[in-house]
């Protein structure tokens, strides 16, 4: 039989120096068109909570108060303490709360700061509760 493609039918298959796309690269190239790109994260944003500031009533604040002038009474013992204390969020009104524990370098008071012995930060100002056994101590000597 006469066949007008005989003189290509049995030549090897193509060859190329460049390897083959995967079918799964090739699937990609027909993936859906993501005309909203970014508003998924933004979903995600908006429904992410915060907690609002606790606001400290006067028994509470007159605590911190004192704790922070037992600190500064004990500074040279470096006291190791753990600080509840409010972090405000970047992108949106609130934030969280979060615990510090470390030892108590020194109090910076024009700043209103208390500087760790790892160099940490904290603000006076957003401090909510402090605890260690510093005031543990102070508790039974007062209670004798």
């Amino acid at each position: 039989m006469n066949n007008p493609y005989n003189d290509i039918i049995n030549l090897p298959p193509y060859v190329t120096k460049h390897p083959h796309m995967s079918l799964y690269d090739r699937a990609a190239q027909f993936a859906p068109f993501a005309a909203l790109t970014g508003f998924g994260a933004l979903i995600n944003e908006t429904a992410r909570l915060t907690d609002s500031k606790p606001e400290l009533d006067e028994e509470t604040a007159r605590i911190l108060n004192e704790r922070l002038k037992i600190i500064e009474k004990n500074i040279k013992l470096k006291p190791e303490i753990t600080a509840t204390y409010f972090v405000p969020d970047k992108k949106k009104s609130g934030g969280s709360l979060k615990k510090y524990s470390g030892k108590i370098r020194r109090i910076d008071e024009f700043a209103r700061e208390l500087v760790f012995t790892d160099k940490s930060v904290l603000s006076i100002d957003e401090i909510l509760f402090i605890d260690g056994d510093l005031f543990k101590n102070i508790a039974r000597e007062q209670a004798v």
